[in-house]
């Protein structure tokens, strides 16, 4: 299979949803430039959420498909259905964390899928990084509460890969800490992948 027989983006037909959408109706939608306007995938924060993250693998992870596709074609499949996989469940709702407001009789919450956005988000403003998966481990039903995150990460190749970690671990803990007051005691990082950079990106 040559990597003009086959899109990046494209998912094997499965019964996988976001939101009860089916992630091939979401691949299209992001593929047509997200017109004309789909009210029920745009009234959907969790398929705006899914579409902003596959716009962001599109966008980076192409080069590396185009780099590895003769030598690992498998191996970088795996990587985009295990990266999309990983996007797909953290859109999911889960758990309310609770955000302190100045007047006790307001109460505030943004839901676990919410958080990971953010946590995308922050990867993906770090130059040369592409956000694998979040999770969260504490109580994050408890405001104030400790919590740990834990990311996967590929990395631009030739960057050095503790600092890429250390800054991204900086930018997680900046943006919980003022989008949700959680208390994030630790961020754990692991790059477990690498992707080579267009021309115009070096």
């Amino acid at each position: 299979m040559s990597i003009d027989d086959h899109s990046p983006l494209d998912v094997p037909e499965t019964d996988d949803t976001v939101d009860g959408i089916p992630v091939d109706r979401l691949v299209d939608y992001l593929d047509a430039g997200r017109t004309p306007r789909d009210p029920a995938i745009e009234g959907s924060a969790a398929c705006r959420l899914y579409l902003q993250s596959l716009a962001r693998v599109h966008e980076l992870s192409r080069a590396s498909l185009e780099d590895r596709a003769t030598r690992e074609p498998d191996r970088d499949g795996a990587w985009i259905d295990g990266l999309l996989d990983s996007i797909r469940l953290e859109v999911v709702g889960g758990r309310e964390i609770p955000v302190t407001h100045p007047d006790p009789s307001v109460r505030l919450s943004v839901t676990e899928a919410a958080a990971r956005g953010l946590v995308r988000r922050a990867g993906d403003a770090q130059p040369g990084v592409v956000l694998g998966s979040t999770a969260f481990e504490g109580d994050l039903t408890t405001a104030g509460a400790d919590v740990a995150v834990r990311v996967t990460a590929a990395a631009r190749y030739g960057l050095d890969l503790g600092a890429v970690a250390d800054e991204l671990r900086s930018r997680i803990t900046e943006t919980l800490t003022r989008h949700t007051g959680l208390t994030v005691t630790r961020v754990d990082v692991l790059v477990d992948d690498v992707f080579v950079a267009r021309e115009d990106d070096r």
